[in-house]
């Protein structure tokens, strides 16, 4: 049974990214499956603080101005997310498939972990200062529910979150 790299993103992976994940294993046969989630209870405080943390002060004022997405436009960018991913773990040769989950990914994540052949999870998030700081990203959450191995990234850069 071929193992499997459980990959949770919370946008669409490009080269670089895939290259990152890709190469962590590269003598290894295994199975890409990624995991984009619905977004559709974004924290509008805790975006625009990152927003302002990285200067992004156009991108803070979008936020605050914008709301939150319906559950129809937020599983259309998702899919959109995952069939680019998709493509670029394709493009390099790599076998992958997907799926569009809930907006708290960790109940998604479980149920593949107690599938079986899940060998680690690669989370790639943008850095967000108020979870990272306090340890309720992605990542942190399922280090400490799922017990397997779990790497966070940032998107677009080999940062280590």
């Amino acid at each position: 049974m071929t193992e499997t790299i459980l990959v949770l993103t919370e946008d669409t992976l490009d080269s670089s990214d895939v290259q990152h994940i890709v190469g962590l294993h590269p003598d290894d046969e295994l199975d890409y499956r990624v995991l984009v989630p619905a977004d559709t209870e974004r924290s509008m405080l805790g975006s625009i603080i990152d927003h302002l943390a990285s200067w992004q002060l156009k991108e803070a004022w979008e936020d605050a101005t914008s709301g939150e997405p319906s559950e129809r436009e937020a599983r259309a960018e998702a899919s959109e997310q995952l069939a680019g991913s998709i493509a670029e773990f394709q493009s390099v040769g790599a076998v992958a498939s997907g799926t569009v989950v809930e907006d708290d990914p960790l109940p998604a994540l479980r149920t593949a972990v107690a599938a079986g052949s899940v060998r680690e999870i690669v989370v790639v998030t943008y850095p967000h200062a108020l979870e990272d700081t306090f340890r309720r990203d992605w990542a942190s959450r399922a280090r400490e529910e799922l017990h397997v191995p779990v790497l966070h990234l940032y998107t677009r850069t080999s940062t280590l979150g």
